[in-house]
């Protein structure tokens, strides 16, 4: 039986659910508004978007490069190809899947570098990305120059993170699938998800650039967070594996730089954010224990750096977006 005063703490509870959504929008607009170089947040939280601003850049939709992002919507097309029967494991080799891609001076063991090695930036050659970007995308052939640079640790260990890694498992997917990663994304992800993805750069043998300079609305990266978040479903298909996302979201290896630990193409932080981190602050991110997506863009001619506006956007995602949950 319903009592007076059980009614009355209910009408009172009810009416103040709306105040304290406000008072959590208003806070979340005071963290965005203190944070210049942020472009637009989203937040949807289990089938509802409870935010969604763009106080600043293009809008959220208008294309935004999602720079290093791009390396965990690979990720993803990965695991659709093993998923397919394209690719056997993530323990098939180079040597395996695509032996044309081996220059003839190729580093020795790089024809033995696996999938997860590529994957999770663990493939142990020297990194291509940082100081070494430029002279890479410098080069007549960056599948070749990337596994051509001297092994600096064993595959399968260390994380080095490097762009190359990532461009050379597009490649990989590009032959073992017998289509470009442009057409592998847009029909794999942006088809069931409904969303468009532009061309982006290629490289002089004509492989798009697997790790860098995608690009996609901001409300298609939040798409593509909710298809993270729920398993690999959208919209009640089963779009990526769940097993894919399971494997993709537990940790393999450890940035040396943000001290997050990485699995397949993702970061995991200790809070239970799984997010891809692109140059500058793009952000794709999942919480699948507070069912919360989340996609945040940037200026991308900005630095993000762990210690610095990165961090900041992670107290972000750990303070007024989680207590959005």
């Amino acid at each position: 039986m319903i009592t007076r005063r059980l009614f009355s703490l209910s009408a009172a509870a009810t009416l103040a659910t709306p105040l304290v959504a406000r008072a959590q929008s208003d806070d979340l607009r005071a963290a965005v508004a203190s944070l210049p170089q942020l472009h637009s947040l989203q937040i949807r939280r289990a089938n509802e978007t409870v935010f969604a601003e763009a106080p600043r850049g293009p809008g959220l939709d208008r294309p935004a490069n999602i720079k290093s992002c791009s390396k965990s919507i690979v990720a993803l097309l990965l695991g659709s190809a093993i998923d397919r029967g394209e690719v056997p494991s993530v323990r098939a080799t180079i040597a395996d899947l695509a032996p044309r891609l081996l220059p003839r001076d190729a580093t020795p063991g790089a024809a033995d570098i696996t999938m997860e090695d590529l994957v999770t930036l663990r493939a142990g050659l020297e990194r291509t990305s940082g100081s070494a970007y430029g002279e890479w995308v410098s080069s007549s052939n960056w599948v070749a120059n990337a596994l051509s640079r001297p092994m600096v640790a064993e595959p399968g260990t260390r994380m080095l993170y490097s762009t190359g890694s990532t461009h050379v498992l597009g490649a990989v997917l590009a032959e073992a699938t017998g289509l470009s990663l442009l057409e592998q994304a847009r029909s794999r992800l942006g088809a069931p998800l409904g969303i468009e993805i532009p061309a982006w750069t290629r490289d002089p043998q004509g492989y798009f650039l697997g790790g860098n300079e995608m690009a996609l609305r901001p409300t298609a990266m939040l798409k593509v967070a909710t298809l993270l978040r729920d398993g690999g479903v959208f919209d009640g298909e089963q779009v990526i594996p769940t097993s894919w996302i399971e494997a993709s979201t537990r940790p393999h290896t450890r940035s040396p730089w943000s001290g997050l630990s990485y699995g397949y193409g993702w970061f995991v932080s200790p809070s239970g954010y799984v997010l891809g981190r692109g140059y500058g602050g793009q952000i794709i991110a999942a919480h699948m224990g507070r069912d919360l997506a989340v996609a945040i863009t940037s200026d991308p001619t900005q630095p993000a750096r762990s210690g610095g506006y990165f961090g900041d956007l992670v107290r972000l995602l750990d303070g007024p977006i989680l207590a959005l949950s």
